[in-house]
């Protein structure tokens, strides 16, 4: 068998869900195999998991093959993997890279700038400016974030336009027509006087891609294109494994790595003992901590890959910047 991307993908599509199932294991990619330590050049299937066990300690149903159809199974230990909200100066303009959030959140990144119908919007994740889906329509976003001292109403630079909805597993329905019922019974409520609010969303399916959202500027001075100590964007690409990759974010800055998994589903904790499982990520080493979620990801040419959002120590996990765009429907 010939060994390469296309052909593992049916592959671990076949096994995916099997593999998810076992314990410890929290997300599931396409990598280059490890060994002492040391990438290969061997393409594997690639389980991370929170931490490595002797096989005796395991059940039979929680051992993971060694390989699967000619595929090598590689295992790697990541930790538990969380989204980046954590707890730095106020920036007028502001631009990618600085502390934003929501103003009941802690504080993620800005991560740029993006249009939609000729409206220029700021893109971050859902959990830092729509606080994983407890937020409205019109909400205040902060920058700085909260966490860093940005205080409310003083320093609102945007509020909440639109955000993709989280499915947390065993959450509620994410059928669309079951969620514009919903919609429809939240504006008649709002319109007869009820304390319901309505939420401005744009449904994705029951398997999670991106953990994004919009805020609208309340005064375009206040914002600019480019990325803190990268500069401007110069377009979009596909992040390729082993493609080399920057971010700045609020809380480690200018940092670099290397995509390492493609095609990656993955559990996130999003706290309170909230699971939401994403399908369609990249995998990146250890570049990002505890605030830069939001912040986005590029090539060394400047073209955008991706957004991140979650990771652990060892690992950083980025929503594929094409899956970004097109649920919600921008452009650079």
């Amino acid at each position: 068998m010939d060994i390469n991307i296309s052909s593992i993908i049916p592959v671990l599509n076949a096994v995916r869900d099997s593999l998810m199932n076992r314990k410890n294991v929290v997300a599931t990619g396409i990598g280059y195999k490890i060994t002492a330590g040391k990438k290969t050049g061997e393409l594997s299937i690639v389980c991370s998991v929170e931490r490595k066990e002797p096989e005796s300690k395991l059940m039979a149903r929680d051992l993971l093959p060694k390989s699967v159809e000619g595929v090598p199974v590689d295992v790697v230990a990541t930790g538990r993997i969380r989204v980046f909200s954590s707890p730095t100066g106020r920036f007028r303009p502001a631009l990618g890279g600085v502390s934003i959030g929501h103003f009941e959140i802690t504080a993620g990144t800005l991560g740029c700038l993006v249009k939609k119908n000729g409206e220029l919007y700021i893109l971050s994740n859902n959990h830092v400016l729509a606080n994983s889906n407890d937020a409205s329509t019109g909400d205040p976003i902060l920058q700085p974030g909260p966490f860093d001292v940005g205080m409310n109403p003083a320093d609102i630079i945007a509020e909440l336009a639109e955000f993709i909805p989280i499915s947390y597993n065993g959450s509620g329905s994410s059928c669309p027509v079951a969620n514009s019922i919903a919609d429809a019974y939240n504006l008649v409520a709002s319109l007869t006087g009820s304390n319901t609010r309505f939420r401005a969303v744009t449904v994705q399916s029951a398997q999670n891609l991106v953990d994004a959202a919009l805020a609208r500027p309340l005064n375009p001075a206040d914002i600019q294109g480019d990325i803190l100590g990268i500069g401007a964007i110069a377009g979009t690409a596909e992040g390729r494994l082993g493609m080399a990759v920057r971010k700045s974010g609020r809380t480690t800055g200018l940092t670099a790595g290397e995509i390492e998994q493609v095609e990656v589903t993955v559990n996130v904790s999003y706290g309170s003992d909230r699971i939401a499982q994403f399908r369609d990520q990249l995998v990146a080493g250890a570049m990002s901590q505890g605030g830069d979620s939001g912040s986005a990801v590029l090539d060394n040419a400047n073209n955008l890959v991706g957004l991140l959002f979650a990771g652990s120590d060892e690992t950083t996990v980025i929503n594929r910047i094409q899956n970004v765009f097109s649920l919600l429907g921008v452009t650079l």
